[in-house]
């Protein structure tokens, strides 16, 4: 890494949280966000975030000089400050890289990992599974968080900058706050009655014992302090020093208010399981899809995979451009369900279980499912899975596998710089508010990362690659995904969503790739989601969509939801500039900027 030296300011130890309601250029030196546009094109180098504050951060350090690599971290640890409920330093994720220079693209898995006391017994009362809420807001739910390793690993692989610097605009967003949306009231609301049941969760959130108002300013100096000691003394700080030993005690005697009668079971995690905490180096995931190679996230992940399989059946059906609008969600849907049903059965922890992710890849698999398909009907969900190591013909392994649930959050990152290298990172701490536990004194919430494991078997008798184990990694949907066109880079994406992300990512390719739009069209487009179940969940406006009652003439049919995802994405012109583009409308709209715009 061809860091610099300069070191952020000596730690200070914050002892109280300030809140303000005086307005958006508020107290202590708080700014007013940068406004929030959707689409950005231009020269220098690009972000796309949700938020604006996190956006702005990236391109600071894109403009100065920095590679893609610096300003995504920067713009991640300002996301900690500004998205708090969906990532953080508490969490995880996955970091797609690729170097323009080598023409490779690489990937970090700084997924969450189970304790190493952690059995498949994990989430298990007197033997019979816990009730899913019990179990997100618990130190059982807690996983060692992956993100300051993954930051770490990134950097000293690939950016130009020191950890210390890439932390410096995140720090100063939470030393002088940031402006309170109605997104993050609303997500505070929404947690009201788990985060006043945690002091110091609640001292943070819930200024005056309730959620912010919109337009008010809201520091974190705690997260501040935290930041400059990692800054100081580098993740060691985090894996290994005192601050290892409070997330620790944080996880194994969750600080409840006694006089909550909330019942807060303990977790498994210890500083041995931080201590022994790395990221993952792995191949991506790659299929290729007309003139285009795709890469995403291999396992733990089971985005790549998922993705990709269902690029290729789509692929092996014909001319994805050429479908009517009717036969294009049609096709979409079904490659959807199907590559699904095979990831709810295969797809693991690839340390403790064999995950045939090359045969998922494989177009003799996708050609053995994809005939699955018909024009003229839909298939029946649950649809029983393949067996990808034994292709045949329209054949299935006999038992349908359900699928398990997965809260729909988490957030999206995609950055661009001068020198043609991009990233594209997801990262998340779960459901929106991880576990709802703060580490006292050190202002980031902790995950709730190991819901995500399945707490029984999915279907009796037949085996489950992502249940419980020590030092696993439970499976995720997390899709961060890179482009190339001949070699050379043409987009990348991604989302949050739960397990919605996979077919979030899924149909902005599908938009942009083939069916004509542009990746600000594709990204803005009426969303469905049918991931092996006998409804497909779909927003509004895909409901009011003329071909609804086509496809519901197929068999399909459609259960209504608000959202689905918020995706984020960067392209790269025939003429070298870049296109930003994010949500116009979805969890309030996301921010996109170039360094120097020609619009």
């Amino acid at each position: 890494m061809r860091a610099l030296t300069r070191l952020a300011p000596p730690l200070m130890l914050a002892t109280a949280l300030v809140w303000s309601s005086v307005g958006p250029a508020a107290a202590a030196g708080a700014a007013a966000p940068p406004p929030k546009v959707p689409e950005a094109v231009g020269w220098g180098g690009a972000v796309a975030t949700v938020d604006a504050d996190a956006t702005a951060a990236g391109i600071a350090v894109l403009r100065d000089g920095g590679n893609a690599v610096d300003a995504a971290v920067a713009a991640a640890a300002a996301l900690g400050v500004t998205e708090p409920y969906s990532s953080g330093i508490g969490g995880g994720g996955y970091f797609v890289y690729y170097d323009h220079a080598t023409g490779r693209v690489h990937t970090i898995d700084g997924r969450e990992t189970a304790g190493r006391t952690a059995d498949t017994g994990l989430f298990l009362e007197d033997g019979k599974p816990l009730a899913f809420a019990d179990a997100v807001t618990s130190g059982l739910s807690v996983g060692v968080p992956g993100t300051p390793a993954t930051w770490d690993a990134a950097l000293r692989r690939w950016g130009t900058r020191s950890l210390a610097q890439s932390l410096e605009p995140a720090e100063r967003i939470a030393d002088q706050g940031f402006v309170v949306d109605d997104t993050f009231r609303s997500q505070t609301a929404d947690n009201y009655a788990r985060f006043k049941d945690f002091p110091a969760t609640a001292r943070i959130y819930l200024p005056n014992g309730k959620p912010p108002e919109v337009g008010s300013v809201l520091r974190n100096p705690d997260l501040a302090a935290t930041y400059r000691l990692l800054a100081k003394d580098g993740v060691k700080a985090f894996y290994q020093g005192e601050l290892a030993g409070e997330i620790a005690g944080t996880v194994r005697h969750p600080p409840v208010d006694p006089a909550s009668g909330r019942d807060v079971r303990p977790g498994k995690v210890d500083t041995t399981d931080l201590a022994a905490y790395q990221v993952r180096d792995q191949a991506p995931t790659h299929v290729s899809h007309g003139a285009y190679d795709v890469y995403a996230m291999a396992p733990s992940s089971s985005g790549g995979t998922t993705v990709g399989e269902a690029l290729n059946i789509l692929e092996d059906g014909g001319d994805v451009s050429a479908y009517s609008g009717t036969q294009y969600y049609h096709h979409f849907l079904e490659a959807s369900r199907i590559s699904f049903a095979d990831r709810n059965r295969w797809v693991g922890d690839p340390a403790f279980d064999d995950v045939p992710t090359k045969q998922l890849l494989s177009e003799r698999y996708a050609a053995s499912r994809a005939c699955l398909i018909s024009p003229d009907h839909a298939l029946t969900s649950p649809l029983a899975p393949g067996d990808p190591r034994h292709p045949a013909r329209c054949a299935d392994t006999g038992q349908a596998v359900a699928e398990p649930y997965e809260g729909p959050n988490t957030t999206h990152l995609t950055v661009a710089d001068r020198w043609g290298d991009i990233v594209s990172y997801t990262l998340t701490i779960e459901q929106t508010g991880g576990s709802g536990i703060t580490v006292p004194g050190r202002g980031f919430l902790l995950n709730n990362e190991l819901t995500d494991f399945d707490f029984t078997p999915l279907a009796p008798g037949v085996p489950d690659p992502n249940l419980p184990g020590p030092g696993k990694r439970p499976r995720s949907s997390m899709s961060p995904t890179i482009v190339l066109r001949d070699g050379e880079p043409l987009l990348a994406t991604g989302s949050p969503g739960g397990a919605t992300i996979i077919t979030t990512t899924l149909q902005v390719l599908l938009g942009r790739l083939d069916r004509g739009l542009s990746l600000e069209q594709a990204i803005a487009a009426p969303r469905v989601s049918q991931r092996n179940t006998a409804a497909s969940q779909a927003e509004p406006a895909f409901l009011a969509l003329p071909e609804r009652s086509a496809l519901e003439g197929l068999g399909h049919s459609f259960v209504s939801t608000g959202e689905i995802g918020a995706a984020t994405g960067v392209e790269r012109l025939p003429d070298g500039r870049w296109v930003a583009a994010a949500e116009p409308v979805r969890r309030g709209g996301g921010s996109a900027a170039v360094v120097r715009s020609t619009r």
